[in-house]
Protein backbone atom coordinates (compact mmCIF):
# COMPACT_ATOMS: atom_id res chain seq x y z
CA UNK A 1 0.00 0.00 0.00
CA UNK A 2 1.34 3.17 -0.79
CA UNK A 3 1.37 6.06 1.81
CA UNK A 4 0.26 9.49 0.14
CA UNK A 5 2.10 12.63 1.37
CA UNK A 6 -0.01 15.65 1.90
CA UNK A 7 0.33 18.59 -0.26
CA UNK A 8 2.10 20.88 2.37
CA UNK A 9 4.81 18.68 3.26
CA UNK A 10 5.71 16.98 0.01
CA UNK A 11 7.56 19.64 -1.22
CA UNK A 12 9.11 20.05 2.50
CA UNK A 13 13.13 20.47 2.68
CA UNK A 14 13.30 20.12 -1.11
CA UNK A 15 14.72 23.39 -2.81
CA UNK A 16 12.80 25.62 -4.13
CA UNK A 17 13.13 25.75 -8.01
CA UNK A 18 13.54 28.88 -9.99
CA UNK A 19 9.71 30.30 -10.01
CA UNK A 20 8.64 30.12 -13.55
CA UNK A 21 8.06 33.56 -15.26
CA UNK A 22 4.44 33.14 -17.33
CA UNK A 23 5.42 33.53 -20.91
CA UNK A 24 1.55 35.74 -22.00
CA UNK A 25 3.47 39.33 -20.68
CA UNK A 26 6.93 38.34 -22.50
CA UNK A 27 4.87 37.92 -25.79
CA UNK A 28 2.59 40.80 -25.28
CA UNK A 29 5.88 43.18 -24.62
CA UNK A 30 7.43 41.66 -27.75
CA UNK A 31 4.35 42.41 -30.00
CA UNK A 32 4.42 45.67 -28.98
CA UNK A 33 8.16 46.41 -29.33
CA UNK A 34 7.90 44.82 -32.83
CA UNK A 35 4.64 47.24 -33.54
CA UNK A 36 6.52 50.29 -32.53
CA UNK A 37 10.00 49.65 -34.33
CA UNK A 38 7.73 48.48 -37.47
CA UNK A 39 5.84 51.95 -37.00
CA UNK A 40 9.15 54.08 -36.87
CA UNK A 41 10.44 52.07 -39.89
CA UNK A 42 8.20 52.95 -41.61
CA UNK A 43 7.90 56.74 -40.37
CA UNK A 44 11.36 57.22 -41.15
CA UNK A 45 11.48 55.32 -45.02
CA UNK A 46 8.88 58.30 -45.53
CA UNK A 47 11.18 61.38 -44.52
CA UNK A 48 13.42 61.05 -47.46
CA UNK A 49 16.72 61.18 -44.58
CA UNK A 50 20.23 60.04 -46.02
CA UNK A 51 22.60 59.01 -43.91
CA UNK A 52 24.90 61.37 -45.21
CA UNK A 53 22.60 64.19 -44.77
CA UNK A 54 22.26 62.56 -40.82
CA UNK A 55 26.55 62.79 -40.52
CA UNK A 56 26.63 66.49 -42.07
CA UNK A 57 23.69 68.12 -39.95
CA UNK A 58 25.83 68.52 -36.70
CA UNK A 59 28.20 70.52 -38.65
CA UNK A 60 25.69 72.68 -40.50
CA UNK A 61 23.71 73.49 -37.21
CA UNK A 62 26.84 74.69 -35.93
CA UNK A 63 27.60 76.58 -39.01
CA UNK A 64 24.28 78.31 -38.89
CA UNK A 65 25.29 79.05 -34.95
CA UNK A 66 28.82 80.38 -35.64
CA UNK A 67 27.15 82.93 -37.87
CA UNK A 68 24.48 84.32 -35.62
CA UNK A 69 27.38 84.82 -33.14
CA UNK A 70 27.59 87.52 -31.76
CA UNK A 71 23.95 88.88 -31.75
CA UNK A 72 23.47 92.05 -32.59
CA UNK A 73 21.47 93.33 -29.80
CA UNK A 74 21.56 96.79 -31.07
CA UNK A 75 20.59 96.77 -34.31
CA UNK A 76 17.51 94.96 -33.10
CA UNK A 77 16.44 97.18 -29.92
CA UNK A 78 16.53 100.49 -32.35
CA UNK A 79 14.12 97.90 -34.67
CA UNK A 80 11.69 97.60 -31.84
CA UNK A 81 12.34 93.48 -30.86
CA UNK A 82 11.16 94.43 -27.21
CA UNK A 83 7.81 95.90 -28.33
CA UNK A 84 7.28 92.65 -31.37
CA UNK A 85 8.37 90.22 -28.44
CA UNK A 86 5.47 91.82 -25.94
CA UNK A 87 2.69 91.68 -28.81
CA UNK A 88 3.33 87.91 -29.15
CA UNK A 89 2.53 87.66 -24.85
CA UNK A 90 -0.84 89.83 -25.61
CA UNK A 91 -1.66 87.59 -28.32
CA UNK A 92 -1.02 85.02 -26.17
CA UNK A 93 -2.63 86.33 -23.27
CA UNK A 94 -6.37 87.52 -25.53
CA UNK A 95 -6.51 84.41 -27.17
CA UNK A 96 -6.10 82.11 -23.59
CA UNK A 97 -8.64 84.25 -22.08
CA UNK A 98 -11.27 84.00 -25.23
CA UNK A 99 -10.40 80.34 -25.46
CA UNK A 100 -10.78 79.97 -21.43
CA UNK A 101 -13.98 82.03 -21.31
CA UNK A 102 -15.59 80.13 -24.25
CA UNK A 103 -14.11 76.38 -23.22
CA UNK A 104 -15.48 76.66 -19.21
CA UNK A 105 -19.53 76.42 -19.60
CA UNK A 106 -18.94 73.97 -22.96
CA UNK A 107 -16.35 72.14 -20.67
CA UNK A 108 -20.05 71.32 -17.96
CA UNK A 109 -22.01 71.01 -21.20
CA UNK A 110 -19.42 68.20 -22.48
CA UNK A 111 -19.43 66.10 -18.90
CA UNK A 112 -20.98 62.89 -18.49
CA UNK A 113 -21.54 63.54 -15.02
CA UNK A 114 -23.74 67.11 -15.93
CA UNK A 115 -25.10 66.90 -19.23
CA UNK A 116 -27.74 64.49 -21.29
CA UNK A 117 -25.48 62.33 -24.28
CA UNK A 118 -27.55 64.26 -26.90
CA UNK A 119 -25.90 67.71 -25.46
CA UNK A 120 -22.18 66.19 -24.66
CA UNK A 121 -21.67 64.17 -28.00
CA UNK A 122 -22.34 66.98 -29.86
CA UNK A 123 -20.10 68.87 -27.70
CA UNK A 124 -17.10 66.41 -28.03
CA UNK A 125 -16.75 66.18 -31.25
CA UNK A 126 -16.42 70.00 -31.48
CA UNK A 127 -13.29 70.02 -29.41
CA UNK A 128 -12.16 67.00 -31.28
CA UNK A 129 -12.78 69.11 -35.00
CA UNK A 130 -11.28 72.20 -33.51
CA UNK A 131 -8.14 70.25 -31.99
CA UNK A 132 -7.71 68.98 -35.65
CA UNK A 133 -6.78 72.39 -37.22
CA UNK A 134 -3.73 73.72 -36.06
CA UNK A 135 -3.70 77.22 -35.14
CA UNK A 136 -1.36 78.33 -38.05
CA UNK A 137 -4.10 77.09 -40.72
CA UNK A 138 -6.60 78.63 -38.26
CA UNK A 139 -4.44 81.76 -38.96
CA UNK A 140 -4.21 81.42 -42.54
CA UNK A 141 -8.02 81.38 -42.66
CA UNK A 142 -8.83 84.56 -40.58
CA UNK A 143 -6.26 86.63 -42.23
CA UNK A 144 -8.57 86.70 -45.04
CA UNK A 145 -11.58 87.61 -42.81
CA UNK A 146 -9.72 90.42 -40.31
CA UNK A 147 -6.93 90.99 -42.40
CA UNK A 148 -2.76 91.42 -41.37
CA UNK A 149 -2.07 91.76 -37.93
CA UNK A 150 -2.30 90.38 -34.16
CA UNK A 151 -6.03 90.42 -33.87
CA UNK A 152 -5.97 87.56 -36.41
CA UNK A 153 -3.99 85.44 -33.91
CA UNK A 154 -5.40 86.22 -31.21
CA UNK A 155 -8.58 84.67 -32.57
CA UNK A 156 -6.84 81.87 -34.21
CA UNK A 157 -4.68 80.89 -30.48
CA UNK A 158 -8.15 81.29 -28.85
CA UNK A 159 -10.60 78.95 -30.91
CA UNK A 160 -7.73 76.52 -30.95
CA UNK A 161 -7.43 76.94 -27.18
CA UNK A 162 -11.46 76.18 -26.78
CA UNK A 163 -11.01 72.54 -28.39
CA UNK A 164 -7.70 71.82 -25.94
CA UNK A 165 -8.95 73.85 -22.32
CA UNK A 166 -12.83 72.40 -23.35
CA UNK A 167 -11.40 68.65 -23.28
CA UNK A 168 -8.67 68.90 -19.95
CA UNK A 169 -11.70 70.71 -18.40
CA UNK A 170 -14.54 68.16 -19.01
CA UNK A 171 -12.19 65.55 -17.92
CA UNK A 172 -11.74 66.96 -14.43
CA UNK A 173 -15.43 67.55 -13.98
CA UNK A 174 -16.14 64.02 -14.84
CA UNK A 175 -13.19 63.37 -12.15
CA UNK A 176 -15.09 65.37 -9.41
CA UNK A 177 -16.35 63.83 -6.10
CA UNK A 178 -19.99 63.11 -5.81
CA UNK A 179 -20.17 64.12 -2.22
CA UNK A 180 -20.71 67.67 -2.81
CA UNK A 181 -23.30 67.03 -5.62
CA UNK A 182 -25.67 64.54 -3.33
CA UNK A 183 -25.52 66.90 -0.48
CA UNK A 184 -26.43 69.78 -2.38
CA UNK A 185 -29.01 67.61 -3.81
CA UNK A 186 -30.53 66.92 -0.14
CA UNK A 187 -30.65 70.33 0.37
CA UNK A 188 -33.01 71.01 -2.77
CA UNK A 189 -30.58 72.78 -4.83
CA UNK A 190 -31.33 72.46 -8.39
CA UNK A 191 -29.05 71.99 -11.20
CA UNK A 192 -27.06 75.06 -11.39
CA UNK A 193 -26.77 74.93 -7.74
CA UNK A 194 -25.30 71.51 -7.79
CA UNK A 195 -22.91 72.51 -10.71
CA UNK A 196 -22.34 76.12 -8.69
CA UNK A 197 -21.19 74.63 -5.65
CA UNK A 198 -20.80 70.93 -5.60
CA UNK A 199 -18.22 71.25 -8.28
CA UNK A 200 -17.07 74.10 -8.93
CA UNK A 201 -15.37 74.80 -6.22
CA UNK A 202 -13.22 71.10 -6.77
CA UNK A 203 -12.30 71.35 -10.33
CA UNK A 204 -11.59 75.32 -10.53
CA UNK A 205 -7.82 75.46 -9.10
CA UNK A 206 -6.95 72.55 -11.58
CA UNK A 207 -8.98 74.32 -14.43
CA UNK A 208 -7.10 77.60 -14.04
CA UNK A 209 -3.17 75.50 -13.83
CA UNK A 210 -4.71 74.35 -17.21
CA UNK A 211 -5.44 77.94 -18.14
CA UNK A 212 -2.08 79.20 -17.10
CA UNK A 213 0.21 76.22 -18.71
CA UNK A 214 -2.17 77.26 -22.21
CA UNK A 215 -1.01 80.51 -21.62
CA UNK A 216 2.70 79.20 -21.71
CA UNK A 217 2.27 77.35 -24.81
CA UNK A 218 0.16 80.40 -26.60
CA UNK A 219 3.25 82.43 -26.01
CA UNK A 220 5.55 80.26 -28.77
CA UNK A 221 2.69 79.63 -30.55
CA UNK A 222 1.84 83.54 -31.29
CA UNK A 223 5.63 83.85 -32.37
CA UNK A 224 5.24 81.44 -34.84
CA UNK A 225 2.20 83.48 -35.89
CA UNK A 226 3.88 86.25 -37.42
CA UNK A 227 5.62 84.59 -39.76
CA UNK A 228 2.71 84.36 -41.66
CA UNK A 229 1.32 88.10 -41.05
CA UNK A 230 -0.44 87.35 -37.23
CA UNK A 231 1.64 90.00 -35.39
CA UNK A 232 4.39 89.32 -33.20
CA UNK A 233 7.81 88.61 -33.09
CA UNK A 234 8.09 85.78 -35.74
CA UNK A 235 7.26 89.11 -38.35
CA UNK A 236 10.72 90.16 -37.72
CA UNK A 237 12.10 86.79 -37.27
CA UNK A 238 11.06 85.94 -40.62
CA UNK A 239 12.23 89.18 -42.01
CA UNK A 240 15.65 89.03 -40.92
CA UNK A 241 16.38 85.22 -42.34
CA UNK A 242 15.30 86.26 -45.86
CA UNK A 243 18.16 88.65 -45.66
CA UNK A 244 20.55 86.82 -44.06
CA UNK A 245 21.06 88.60 -41.34
CA UNK A 246 22.39 85.99 -38.81
CA UNK A 247 23.75 87.97 -35.79
CA UNK A 248 19.72 89.92 -35.50
CA UNK A 249 18.35 86.48 -35.94
CA UNK A 250 20.56 85.48 -32.99
CA UNK A 251 19.24 88.93 -31.19
CA UNK A 252 16.40 88.15 -31.82
CA UNK A 253 15.92 84.51 -30.60
CA UNK A 254 17.93 84.81 -27.44
CA UNK A 255 14.89 87.45 -26.14
CA UNK A 256 12.27 85.32 -27.80
CA UNK A 257 13.79 82.61 -25.19
CA UNK A 258 14.38 84.61 -22.45
CA UNK A 259 10.79 85.88 -22.17
CA UNK A 260 9.44 82.60 -22.84
CA UNK A 261 11.55 81.53 -19.75
CA UNK A 262 10.20 83.86 -17.73
CA UNK A 263 6.91 83.73 -18.18
CA UNK A 264 7.22 79.97 -18.07
CA UNK A 265 9.08 80.21 -14.77
CA UNK A 266 6.26 82.65 -13.09
CA UNK A 267 3.35 80.84 -14.70
CA UNK A 268 4.77 77.06 -13.25
CA UNK A 269 5.15 78.77 -9.88
CA UNK A 270 1.78 80.15 -9.62
CA UNK A 271 0.05 76.93 -10.94
CA UNK A 272 2.02 74.64 -7.70
CA UNK A 273 0.50 77.60 -5.68
CA UNK A 274 -2.99 77.53 -7.19
CA UNK A 275 -3.19 73.74 -7.24
CA UNK A 276 -1.25 73.21 -2.94
CA UNK A 277 -3.86 75.82 -2.32
CA UNK A 278 -6.76 74.33 -4.12
CA UNK A 279 -6.65 71.09 -2.29
CA UNK A 280 -7.20 72.78 1.31
CA UNK A 281 -9.78 75.09 -0.22
CA UNK A 282 -12.02 72.59 -1.23
CA UNK A 283 -11.68 70.57 2.59
CA UNK A 284 -12.79 73.43 3.88
CA UNK A 285 -15.73 73.72 1.16
CA UNK A 286 -16.52 70.53 2.03
CA UNK A 287 -16.69 70.83 5.62
CA UNK A 288 -18.45 74.15 5.37
CA UNK A 289 -21.40 72.47 2.89
CA UNK A 290 -21.90 69.30 4.93
CA UNK A 291 -21.98 70.89 7.82
CA UNK A 292 -24.86 73.32 6.82
CA UNK A 293 -26.55 70.03 5.68
CA UNK A 294 -26.41 68.85 8.90
CA UNK A 295 -28.01 72.24 10.53
CA UNK A 296 -30.52 72.17 8.06
CA UNK A 297 -31.46 68.30 8.59
CA UNK A 298 -31.38 68.95 12.69
CA UNK A 299 -33.69 72.60 11.99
Amino acid sequence: MTATVPPDERHEGAPAGRPERPVGPLVARAVVFVIIAGAFAWGASGLDASWARLRSAPGDGWAIFRLMWPPDFATELDRGVIGKVLESVYIAWIGTILGAAISLPLAFLASNNVSPSFIRLPIRQLFNAIRAVPELIVAVILIAITGLGPWAGALAIGLHSVGTLGKLSSEEIESSDRGPVEAVEACGGRWISRVRWGILPQVMPVIISYWLFRFEVNVRASAVLGMIGAGGVGAELISQLNFRNFPEVGAVLIITIAVVIFIDTISSAVRKRIIAGGAGDDQSRMAVLFGDLVGHRGG
